[in-house]
């Protein structure tokens, strides 16, 4: 019943080796019975194949061999893989679990995410071996891909190239790796295949006769000068051949290196290179070098630490050959250390790859494959999780549902109310594995909470969630804002910064935001708040409720801003100033106030306390009339400039305004988000003007400005 084939593999194992394997071949006979390939041939040729060769040409121990058949026999079936599990060890058992998962992994478009594929199979690869099993279970179905239906053989073929010759490479299972490559090459370009395998072949005897006769001449020389070397003459796969042909855009014959002398030194570390020169220089005596093409990584290793000499030459008969001379020490790491072969020809390095993939080196050189061990084996930093349509999601480790729904897309996650996780309900914080199918559940009425942050870990989701409850957070200051406005139109008072940053500061708060929010709350009691506005201010600043003195001589009124207003003549040695609530400039129509100190505030006809004042204190009023100013003087005032778009139109506001001739005094500028997600600019700029009539000028210019929709002014304090 045990075919020879696995006989010949056995031959050199223990008793209970063999007894291992076999056991594994009866159970799948069984469980495979009446199973065809495509070919009409038993199914069980094709475990049969991988076997021989994980035990043949990659050299795995019997276990890896039993583990072939289990799987074979119970995918997509861990019911029955769990009634045998007793009966082998549980390293056998985890190989069979992990080859099952990946043979159920079903990639939706494997070249739009091959690297996340790449890791999914490594993910599930616990022990090494299963990736090892893996790629020679492909390359028995690529030996055999002329028996599978038309439908799957480009499937396949595209797997192949995407999915398991990058990870031969990077395992540095180079002959597994070409043979793939070349297999690829028949299926998918079977035209080009043929043209340059038929070539090679018809060169194949003038390859072997160029060989001989360029080392013929340099044998004598070598042996002379003592250095023990090893000739390796390697020839290029078609499918490498092919890709240089494509990347240099060359035919067949114009490609150097179709084939390659390669020198390897037996020498002492401390003479590496000079033994190295002295073989190059042996060489280039006899054959004419191409200087172009000498690549000298022995003097400048790779930043891999990759060392060799490169270089072509020409014999008499004008062919071109590839000569490269390198130390045992040197073709070592160049195979097998961390200048490895997949790492200097370019392939992507994955993250979280590293450590694992010397893990499986080091077991593959070791014969005990118990060397792997739990150190080595590093997890990977991410997850890989599927939609129910079979696409491939990449999370960080420890990802929640709620990760995978913003993944998804950023409107499904802030309306994330759970998800189906392998069929079973699960809630939005419930932690993600890789191989899970999850099917997000949502609800119209969801929104995010502060809480969300903590259930996250994706970069993604957590500025998508802060976004969002910031966004509410705005909602909410502007409803506040508007009830504010509605109020002080009812209190017949005016809205506006200065009236805000003293709410503020009343209310020991940093910003008008936060005055609008905690209004929305209701933790500002409007009532109280009016009882602020409307007696806070003038009870400190202005006289007793009754009639002003009568000064008890006439004299000059004088300022110290500067003697540019007339006082009325009732009034004398009464100092006036600029009320800061609303920062009069020249031209303005004002009016005096007289205030506790003394002194006279001076409004604006349109200041926001002017109706107060006037209503409560109509004997404190006194009439002003403006001096005529001299050019030199300036006023205070602010402006407030909105429009579309976002910060960097700020110097071009600040250009408008020089060539105006205002002076600049301060300047900010903020973005925020309009509905529709377009951006809005607001700048705060504080100037000084000599006028009204200056200030309409600077005002009217930035009018002009495409982007700028309004412009306010404000006062300055």
């Amino acid at each position: 019943m045990i075919p020879e084939s696995l006989n010949s593999i056995l031959q050199n194992c223990s008793v209970e080796q063999r007894d291992l394997v076999e056991k594994a071949y009866r159970f799948a006979y069984q469980e495979l019975d009446g199973q065809l390939r495509g070919n009409g041939h038993p199914f069980i040729e094709h475990p049969l194949g991988v076997a021989l060769i994980v035990a043949n040409e990659i050299g795995l121990m019997p276990e890896a061999v039993a583990a072939v058949f289990l799987h074979e026999a119970t995918r997509g079936n861990d019911e029955r893989l769990q009634e045998v599990a007793r009966g082998y060890s549980a390293e056998i058992i985890t190989m069979v679990e992990g080859l099952n998962r990946i043979s159920g992994i079903t990639p939706k478009d494997t070249r739009l995410q091959a690297e996340n594929y790449r890791k999914l199979i490594v993910s599930y690869s616990k022990d090494p071996r299963v990736t090892l099993i893996k790629l020679a279970d492909r390359l028995e179905i690529m030996r055999n891909l002329d028996i599978f239906p038309k439908s799957s053989i480009m499937r396949k073929v595209t797997e192949t190239i995407m999915l398991y010759i990058p990870l031969a490479h990077q395992l540095g299972m180079y002959n597994l790796k070409s043979e793939l490559e070349d297999l690829y090459f028949k299926h998918s370009d079977p035209e080009n295949y043929r043209a340059i395998t038929n070539k090679l072949k018809a060169t194949e005897k003038d390859r072997e006769k160029l060989a001989q006769e360029f080392v013929k001449p340099l044998e004598q020389s070598l042996k002379e000068s003592g250095i023990k070397y090893k000739l390796k003459v390697r020839t290029k796969t078609a499918y490498s051949i092919w890709k240089k042909m494509q990347k240099q855009n060359v035919p067949f014959e114009g490609v150097y290196d179709v084939f390659a002398m390669r020198f390897i030194l037996d020498v002492p570390l401390e003479k590496e290179h000079d033994y190295c020169w002295e073989v190059y220089s042996r060489v280039t005596q006899e054959y004419k070098p191409d200087v172009k093409r000498l690549r000298d990584w022995i003097t400048n290793p790779k930043p891999n630490g990759y060392e060799s000499l490169h270089t072509t030459v020409e014999n008499s008969e004008g062919t071109h050959i590839e000569v490269q001379i390198r130390t045992v020490r040197m073709d070592e790491m160049a195979e097998n250390g961390h200048a490895s072969h997949w790492s200097y020809k370019g392939i992507k390095s994955v993250h979280g790859l590293d450590e694992w993939l010397k893990g499986v080196k080091a077991m593959l050189e070791s014969s005990d494959p118990s060397t792997y061990t739990n150190a080595v084996q590093k997890e990977l930093d991410e997850i890989f999780v599927f939609t129910p349509d079979g696409d491939l999601k990449q999370l960080p480790k420890g990802a929640s549902v709620l990760d995978f729904a913003f993944n998804i897309h950023s409107n499904l996650g802030v309306k994330c109310s759970g998800a189906k996780v392998n069929g079973k309900i699960a809630s939005i914080k419930d932690e993600l594995h890789t191989g899970d199918v999850v099917e997000i559940m949502s609800n119209k009425n969801q929104k995010p909470s502060a809480d969300w942050l903590k259930i996250v870990v994706s970069s993604k989701a957590r500025n998508r969630i802060k976004a969002k409850l910031k966004e509410e957070e705005n909602k909410l200051m502007k409803l506040g804002r508007e009830m504010l406005e509605r109020r002080m139109k009812n209190w017949k008072l005016e809205l506006n910064d200065d009236v805000l940053a003293d709410i503020a500061k009343h209310y020991r708060m940093k910003a008008s935001a936060e005055v609008f929010l905690a209004i929305y709350q209701e933790k500002i009691d409007l009532l109280q708040l009016k009882d602020f506005l409307t007696k806070g201010e003038e009870e400190e600043n202005v006289l007793p409720d009754s009639k002003p003195e009568k000064p008890a001589a006439k004299q000059k009124s004088r300022s110290s801003d500067g003697d540019y207003l007339i006082i009325s003549d009732k009034l004398n040695n009464i100092s006036f100033s600029m009320a800061k609530c609303c920062n009069p400039i020249f031209g303005d129509d004002v009016f005096g106030f007289v205030s506790a100190t003394g002194g006279i505030k001076i409004h604006r006809i349109s200041c926001p306390n002017a109706s107060r004042l006037i209503e409560k204190y109509p004997y404190r009023l006194q009439k002003v009339k403006w001096r005529q100013v001299s050019n030199t003087t300036q006023f205070q005032t602010g402006l407030r400039i909105i429009g579309d778009g976002d910060t960097s139109i700020g110097a071009q506001l600040i250009e408008c305004i020089t060539k105006q001739e205002a002076s600049m005094r301060s300047f900010n500028i903020t973005e925020r988000r309009k509905p529709g997600n377009m951006l809005e600019f607001v700048a705060e700029i504080g100037i000084s003007v000599g006028n009204n009539a200056h200030l309409d000028r600077v005002t009217s210019a930035l009018r002009k400005i495409r982007e700028v929709k309004t412009v306010l002014r404000t006062s300055q304090k």
